[in-house]
């Protein structure tokens, strides 16, 4: 089933592990890099990789930093999720973290050269799936996070997951006071080919699922086009007067993946 929604919890803060897991996400990270000042990264390790019992992922720090490599040691024997690699720039930061753990790997796209190697990213081995960083990104390139400044990016990494056949997640709605925002952005990066929305609090989680949950109408429309693709031997079908070709197949099966059905 793919990820609609990954809540961030800091790992400096164990006690909330718990209540995260507990949220509704359908994936939840503990945070050693941006939630953790620096004087915390040894206790916040300490206490994330104790709690790696098969409902977390772990955002690491950046590969090539002394706090990176620490935590990269420390997975040994951990049970992670997933991880999640920040400031992810070439395939070769994937392959460092890929020999470090047998982990599905979520690199972070958040800068222009993580934007340019985005296709070998998305495409390296051991990639489950690709977040897009947009504050650091814009911070990157000095423009601002309103929609028109990162839809490059953001059609960058929809092409290049799509190639590479991973899940997309967008950078979290910063103001969780705006629910009217985030629910209508959430519906344009689903346009554009997203899988779902990182979420930096507990209540953005429904109103992400809101948006990348299948209706009933949508989810009984896929099965129909399935069923008259199967009964068509494969080949091209009619369904309800209107021609059923590979495009519409790979759609319906994209919606059956988001209830686990396809």
């Amino acid at each position: 089933m793919a990820y609609r929604s990954l809540l961030f919890v800091p790992g400096s803060r164990p006690d909330r592990f718990d209540k995260a897991a507990g949220a509704g996400a359908d994936a939840v990270c503990i945070d050693l890099e941006d939630a953790v000042p620096p004087d915390g990264k040894e206790g916040a390790r300490a206490a994330a990789v104790a709690a790696l019992d098969g409902r977390f992922g772990l955002r690491v720090n950046a590969v090539g930093t002394a706090d990176g490599e620490a935590d990269l040691a420390a997975l040994s024997g951990a049970n992670p999720v997933f991880v999640m690699i920040p400031k992810a720039a070439s395939a070769a930061d994937v392959g460092a973290v890929r020999a470090a753990t047998d982990a599905p790997l979520w690199p972070i796209v958040e800068s222009a050269e993580g934007l340019h190697a985005a296709w070998e990213i998305a495409a390296a081995p051991g990639v489950a799936g690709v977040l897009f960083g947009g504050a650091d990104y814009a911070a990157d390139l000095g423009c601002t996070m309103e929609w028109e400044p990162l839809f490059h990016a953001r059609g960058v990494l929809a092409a290049a997951c799509a190639r590479a056949g991973v899940e997309l997640l967008d950078v979290p709605h910063l103001d969780i006071a705006d629910e009217a925002d985030l629910i209508a952005s959430t519906r344009r990066i689903k346009a554009m080919g997203f899988t779902g929305r990182a979420c930096i609090h507990p209540s953005q989680i429904a109103p992400v699922h809101a948006v990348f949950t299948p209706t009933e109408a949508e989810i009984a429309r896929a099965r129909r086009v399935l069923d008259a693709f199967e009964a068509a031997g494969g080949g091209a079908a009619l369904l309800d007067g209107k021609l059923v070709e590979k495009p519409l197949i790979r759609a319906a099966r994209r919606t059956l993946e988001h209830v686990g059905d396809a």
